[in-house]
């Protein structure tokens, strides 16, 4: 655990330094649940199946088949339903190293024959592992991820026998909380559980979720959702092809089971949708004797199963069995198989209905949380007992500190400098540091003239240059043209080229848009990675009726686009580290969703070009969505480290990284990986080269939540804590480097603190310098005037990763060429126009 890595031996996770004392004291619970171990063994043994299905709950149904019947041997054993069984007392085995069962389990009506066998592996004594932690000990990290996993599936054993188990959290189909998201999908309500260490014992981890699930109908009603049918004349209608579209991508994937076999419910996983109607589906029916003939789905429903007639035989059919076994189903005999997590993109109303329907305020979300667990009642768990594990129902209570905001510093005359309040800060009668002079700039407006008047769009110029100029950005002069081209995907390119020859030296293209539009990620593509030139796009909306902290808003970007700088850090404030050339990095992999399988993962790697810092250079890269690891790092790095010496004419002296991650597991994997990349790219410019590098996890995907203990220290109507709220004590690892920080002001729904975990550190900092840097570093977000969740380089390599998707809008990702053909085009498509690639395109 402390230090060892566990994967690359020669690799060592940072320990603990000191614990940090900036900052003044604010009393916190935190979402965590101290586990009490008292003095518990417990045996492992390893779990196979033969025939392995691999599937979770087949697994789960089958062993526990054999502990019910085998109840005086196993007793209250727990089975994570992949190869590990638990139990209290171990299992006598006489002679043999295995003990093998037999067992008839009953698979879509029929029964098959499963042998299943136990192998003793080890003896884990949790009291052991509970002293250890309590004294701050170091722990071999085979045993300590043994410990682990063995306590985690003991307290996930009664959740789900009780819930639907989907990950870590569990879910309750409970009709009347369940809010309808439209298309066939709505929201669940349930809960998060992890076991997680901390400083001197192990916790729980409780938490609220809510996740959109498929809701369980008969296709047939949950085809009319999906499509908005609702008269039984639209009903009625054959689909046309973009309907069934639609309704296929919706159903791919998808479990159904079916209705017509009496009883039995076979289940199946839909592969496509037909484009033929049942009455005109035909496949081969093969007879008794070896011949065959063609038959119509209709016809073989008609003729097998006489009792059902089909109503519904205009429609298309369900595919759901490959080459060479093909089964076509109607819709009307099968239903949506209930629990199905919707792995595919909500739209925007649904993401909209989403936020709205889950937003929770802190004090609300720390109520909840506790009668939950109150709830759950684990003190009378009869497998938490058969272990002798104990939980609090009362949240742990810590110690955290409040960070001071650092001084914001402005240019212009004044030179004016601004301490924030609570995490935000005002821009009136202030000036950019360093602003851009704009000389050359057209409107192009995809709305119609009636609905974005050229009055209109006249008015908001006139309010963009006069707040623009009093924010220290100018333009001399009118835009050149405003042109109204028609809202077509395939005009644009055509018409930017036509804009950049007839206008020379044009910086920048002001895109009016009537709101959500594909239109939108033409334009980005062809201004970063073919015409090199800066695009601003603002909503119809925002310009008919122009609001004044919108149009400020657009100032900030606009500036730092064409090479401004904002604002700063106070410079006698900034810690120490940039008394010498230093570079703060911010790295990030995008991947795509389940249902999008031909989409590869984007990786970005961005880095601070000046002292400030404020000035940030970025490399993008597509790469294989299987990897989690940068898999160009030291390429990446090189063009990072040669720009800044180009820039600054110094050498990085230090290297600072905040590597955005989705998930705290395989971070060995992952620095084994990226540390020795980023050296190889040292090593690359110069043999002797060797910078220190400071390696820093950044995860905000967590379950772990901070709430005030006295209510005067909430922050506005959602009773978040303050921004800067830090935690390094109590939750955190118990020997390695990290810390809990709360850097921004959340103004909806309870605030998520990020999580840092260093997990190299050749530079030595003590905690209170690293929590300062990373705290003053969510100040330099140029986009807005408050502080953001996460250091502005972490952020900005998000904005990096998720902008390059747009440029790869138009490769074909469903062509059948090879996985390493599709990513060289996609790899040439997300390259950057050398204009674009100098400055900050992405903000």
């Amino acid at each position: 655990m402390a230090g060892n890595t566990g994967y690359f031996p020669s690799l060592m996770f940072p320990r603990r330094p000191d614990f940090g004392s900036d900052g003044s004291e604010i009393f916190l619970q935190s979402n965590l649940f101290p586990i009490i171990l008292n003095n518990a063994v417990v045996f492992h043994y390893k779990v196979m199946i033969i025939p392995d299905r691999k599937i979770k709950q087949l697994n789960r149904d089958i062993v526990n088949c054999i502990i019910q019947t085998y109840k005086n041997i196993f007793g209250n054993a727990v089975y994570d339903g992949r190869g590990n069984l638990y139990l209290r007392n171990p299992v006598h085995m006489q002679d043999s190293l295995n003990l093998e069962f037999y067992t008839i389990f009953p698979i879509d009506g029929k029964n098959e024959c499963f042998t299943v066998t136990f192998r003793f592996i080890a003896q884990l004594n949790l009291g052991i592992f509970n002293d250890l932690l309590n004294s701050f000990s170091s722990i071999h990290p085979y045993f300590f991820a043994q410990c682990i996993r063995a306590l985690s599936v003991i307290l996930r054993k009664s959740p789900t026998l009780k819930y639907i188990s989907i990950g870590r959290s569990f879910f309750s189909p409970c009709y009347d909380d369940n809010v309808a998201l439209g298309e066939g999908r709505e929201i669940w309500f349930g809960y998060f559980q992890d076991t997680l260490p901390s400083q001197w014992k192990m916790m729980l981890n409780v938490d609220i979720v809510a996740s959109p699930f498929h809701k369980s109908l008969p296709v047939v009603e949950f085809l009319w959702e999906v499509l908005g049918k609702q008269s039984r004349k639209e009903k009625m209608k054959p689909l046309t092809d973009t309907e069934r579209q639609k309704f296929a991508k919706e159903m791919k994937g998808l479990k159904v089971e079916v209705t017509h076999c009496g009883t039995m419910r076979r289940r199946y996983k839909v592969l496509n949708v037909t484009k033929h109607s049942v009455r005109n589906q035909v496949f081969e029916m093969k007879l008794m004797n070896g011949s065959s003939f063609e038959c119509t789905v209709e016809q073989y429903f008609l003729d097998r199963y006489k009792q059902q007639p089909l109503m519904y035989s205009h429609l298309p059919c369900l595919q759901v069995g490959a080459q060479p076994r093909v089964i076509y189903l109607p819709l009307e005999v099968c239903n949506v198989v209930q629990g199905q997590k919707c792995l595919k993109k909500l739209t925007d109303h649904q993401t909209n209905a989403m936020i709205e329907a889950t937003a929770c305020s802190a004090p609300d979300r720390k109520n909840d949380i506790t009668e939950l667990v109150y709830q759950n009642a684990l003190y009378e768990d009869p497998f938490l007992r058969e272990f002798n594990v104990n939980v609090s129902t009362n949240m742990i209570e810590l110690k955290g500190r409040k960070l001071l905001p650092p001084c914001i510093k402005y240019g212009g005359k004044k030179q004016t400098q601004v301490l924030p309040n609570n995490g935000v800060w005002d821009m009136r009668d202030k000036q950019f540091h360093y602003g851009v002079h704009i000389n050359v700039w057209t409107i192009v407006c995809f709305d119609s003239p009636s609905n974005c008047s050229l009055a209109s769009i006249r008015n908001f110029s006139k309010l963009l240059r006069k707040l623009s100029s009093d924010a220290g950005m100018t333009f001399s002069k009118e835009a050149r043209h405003i042109t109204f081209p028609l809202l077509d995907v395939k005009r644009v390119e055509p018409m930017l080229y036509q804009l950049k020859e007839s206008i020379s030296e044009l910086q920048l293209i002001l895109v009016i848009l009537p709101g959500k539009t594909k239109v939108y990620a033409e334009i980005k593509r062809m201004g970063d990675t073919v015409l090199g030139i800066a695009t601003q796009c603002v909503k119809a909306i925002n310009v008919v009726k122009p609001r004044t902290q919108k149009v400020s808003s657009l100032c900030l970007k606009i500036n730092v686009k064409l090479g401004g700088v904002n604002n700063i850090l106070l410079p006698r404030i900034r810690p120490k580290v940039f008394n010498e050339p230093i570079i703060i990095l911010g790295a990030d992999i995008i991947h795509s969703l389940k249902s999008e399988n031909r989409r590869p993962s984007v990786a970005s790697l961005v880095g601070s070009m000046d002292a400030h810092p404020s000035r940030y250079a970025s490399s993008v890269r597509v790469q294989s969505r299987k990897k989690q690891y940068i898999q160009d790092m030291s390429m990446m790095l090189k063009e990072l480290m040669i720009k800044f010496y180009q820039i600054t004419h110094f050498k990085p002296v230090r290297i600072v990284l905040y590597r955005n991650i989705m998930t705290e597991n395989g971070l060995d994997r992952l620095l084994a990986q990226e540390l020795l990349a980023m050296r190889h790219a040292c090593i690359m410019l110069e043999p002797e080269y060797k910078p220190g590098i400071t390696y820093i996890a950044l995860h905000k995907r967590h379950h772990t939540r901070l709430f005030c203990v006295n209510k005067e220290d909430e922050l506005g109507t959602s009773g978040n804590v303050p921004p800067g709220t830090t935690v390094d004590s109590g939750i955190t690892h118990p020997t390695n480097f990290d810390f809990f920080l709360c850097s921004h002001p959340g103004v909806q729904g309870t605030s998520r603190p990020c999580h840092y975990l260093v997990l190299w550190d050749d530079n030595k900092f003590k905690s209170d310098e690293l929590q300062r840097l990373t705290y003053q570093l969510c100040y330099t977000y140029a986009r807005c005037t408050r502080a953001v969740s996460m250091p502005a380089p972490a952020y900005y390599a998000h904005l990096v990763a998720f902008r390059s998707r747009f440029h790869f809008n138009d490769v074909d990702m469903e062509s059948r060429e090879s996985e390493d053909s599709v990513l060289n085009s996609l790899a040439n498509a997300v390259k950057l126009h050398k204009n674009a690639n100098d400055g900050m395109y992405f903000a």
